[in-house]
C-alpha cells in the first residue's frame, strides 16, 4: 500500500485527500500536516504547520512515505520540495527556484516574455511616483509582486484608486516589503487552466473558471475565490492542449534551459478574448488551484496518485515521468459553491457553529477550508472561506442546483455565499 503525505489545511488539500482515496488503484494511506476537521475523518492528520519545512521533512522521515504532494504555494517558496529531495522523498510540487514563477509576479513576467508567452505588458516599480507615471491609462492592474494569499491584485478604476493602492503596497507595506507590477488591463473572460509537469513536458488538465470577487456580477473586493465550475463552454480537450502548448510548454522549456526544472502543477490564469479569439496570461500559480481543484478533481478518473508520483520523480527527481499518459475524465460537469465567514474578505469571524453537516446529501461533496473544532467538540468557522460544496450533473444547470441545494443545508452566522456561480456556463451550454 503507498504512503503519502498531503500539506495543507485548506479545501484544496481536503479535495486532493478525496481524490487520492477515490481514484487510486491501489488504495493509498493518506497523511495530511497540519490537515483540518474534514480532512482528519479521511486521512491521518499531524500537527506540523504547513510553512514549518523542517518539521514537514521529519514528518516525512518517520512516516516513510512514498510521496509528499504539496498543496499551498508558501512550502513551495520556501523550499519544502528541495529539502525533501535531499533526503530522498519524492515530491509533487517545483522547488523553490522553480516556484518563483508564483512568488514573484516580476519574475512570472520576465520569464513569460523570454518563452514567447502572450501576456500583457507590464512595468514593474518600487515607488509610488513611478507606479504613478508607468500608468497609461484606466482601468490599470497593480500587482504586488510577492505572496499575498490571492489578495495582492487590485485593478484600478481612475487614479485616486491607483494612488491609494501603491501607497498601502508600496509605503505601507501593506503585504511586505516588495515591489509592484503595473500591468494593461485586458478585457474579457477569465478561465484557469491547470497542467502537470514533469520538468520537460505539461500535460493539461480539465479547464475551470473561478469567481474571485466576493459579490454577485464580479463587485466587491478580490478574494482567494467564490466558487469554480468544470469545464468551461468552448475550451474542449482539443482547445485545453492547444493552449497549453503556447502557455505551458514554452515555460517549462525556459525554466528547463535555466536548470531550474519544473515539476507539479502549473496554474495558467488566463484571459480569453471570445471576439479576437486569443489568449493571454494573466498569472501563473505554482500549485492546485482554490477553488479550481474542487470542482476539476471530483471529475478526474484517473489514477491521482500515479500521475502525481510519475510527475514527481523518483528519490534523485528524475525527469519526463509523464510520457504517454492521457488523463480520462467523467463528462459531467462540477460546481463548487464556498461558503465564508461574516466579514471577509476583509477578516474572518471565528466560533460560529456550523449546523447541517450530517444533512448534506451523498451526491454532494463537502470538502473542509476554514474549519475548527470549539471546546464542546462542535465543528465551527475557523477562517475567512469556511467550506467548498461541489456537486455533479449531466448540465451545468443539474450540477448548479444541486450544489446551491445541498450548500443551502449549512448554516452559519454570518455565512456568505455568492449566488451566481456557474451562472454564464448554464446560459451558454446547450446539451
Amino acid at each position: 500500500m503507498p504512503k503519502v503525505l498531503v500539506v495543507g489545511a485548506g479545501g484544496r488539500e481536503h479535495a486532493i485527500v478525496r481524490a487520492l482515496l477515490r481514484t487510486a488503484s491501489a488504495t493509498p494511506e493518506v497523511h495530511a500536516a497540519p490537515g483540518n476537521p474534514g480532512i482528519a475523518a479521511d486521512a491521518a492528520v499531524h500537527d506540523v504547520a504547513a510553512d514549518d519545512v523542517p518539521g514537514l521533512v521529519a514528518l516525512a522521515v518517520e512516516l516513510a512515505v512514498d510521496l509528499v504532494v504539496v498543496g499551498p504555494e508558501v512550502p513551495l517558496v520556501a523550499g519544502l520540495v528541495d529539502a525533501l529531495r535531499e533526503v530522498r522523498i519524492p515530491a509533487f510540487g517545483p522547488t523553490a527556484a522553480a516556484a518563483r514563477l508564483e512568488g514573484s509576479k516580476a519574475f512570472a513576467k520576465e520569464i513569460m516574455i523570454a518563452a514567447g508567452v502572450p501576456t500583457a505588458g507590464y512595468e514593474t516599480v518600487t515607488t509610488v511616483d513611478a507606479g504613478m507615471a508607468a500608468i497609461t491609462g484606466y482601468p490599470v492592474v497593480l500587482k504586488y509582486d510577492g505572496l499575498a494569499a490571492g489578495k495582492g491584485v487590485v485593478i484600478a478604476e481612475d487614479e485616486a484608486a491607483a494612488r491609494a493602492t501603491l501607497v498601502d503596497m508600496l509605503e505601507d507595506q501593506q503585504f511586505g516589503d516588495a515591489a509592484v507590477v503595473v500591468e494593461e488591463f485586458l478585457a474579457g473572460e477569465e478561465v484557469s487552466l491547470l497542467a502537470v509537469c514533469d520538468g520537460v513536458r505539461a500535460i493539461p488538465l480539465a479547464p475551470a473558471q473561478d469567481y474571485k470577487r466576493i459579490f454577485e456580477g464580479d463587485q466587491g473586493p478580490n478574494t482567494g475565490g467564490m466558487g469554480s465550475y468544470s469545464p468551461v463552454v468552448g475550451v474542449d480537450a482539443a482547445r485545453a492542449l492547444e493552449i497549453s502548448a503556447a502557455v505551458h510548454q514554452p515555460v517549462v522549456d525556459e525554466l528547463a534551459r535555466r536548470g531550474t526544472p519544473f515539476t507539479g502543477v502549473l496554474y495558467a490564469g488566463l484571459m480569453v478574448d471570445p471576439d479576437a479569439g486569443t489568449v493571454k496570461v494573466l498569472e501563473y500559480n505554482t500549485r492546485f488551484g482554490d477553488p479550481e481543484t474542487q470542482a476539476v478533481l471530483p471529475r478526474l478518473t484517473s489514477d491521482l496518485f500515479a500521475l502525481t508520483a510519475a510527475a514527481a520523480g523518483g528519490p534523485d527527481a528524475e525527469l519526463g515521468g509523464l510520457e504517454g499518459v492521457e488523463l480520462a475524465w467523467d463528462e459531467r460537469w462540477a460546481v463548487t459553491i464556498v461558503l465564508a465567514s461574516r466579514g471577509y474578505p476583509a477578516s474572518a469571524h471565528k466560533g460560529d457553529v456550523i449546523k447541517g453537516l450530517d444533512r448534506t446529501p451523498s451526491s454532494a461533496e463537502v470538502t473542509h477550508a476554514g474549519t475548527a473544532i470549539d471546546e464542546r467538540g462542535r465543528v465551527v468557522t475557523g477562517g475567512g472561506r469556511v467550506l467548498n460544496v461541489t456537486a455533479l450533473g449531466e448540465s451545468p444547470s443539474q450540477a448548479r442546483q444541486a450544489a446551491y441545494a445541498a450548500a443551502q443545508g449549512i448554516l452559519f452566522d454570518g455565512r456568505q455565499i455568492r449566488k451566481d456561480i456557474a451562472e454564464r456556463a448554464v446560459e451558454r451550454w446547450q446539451g
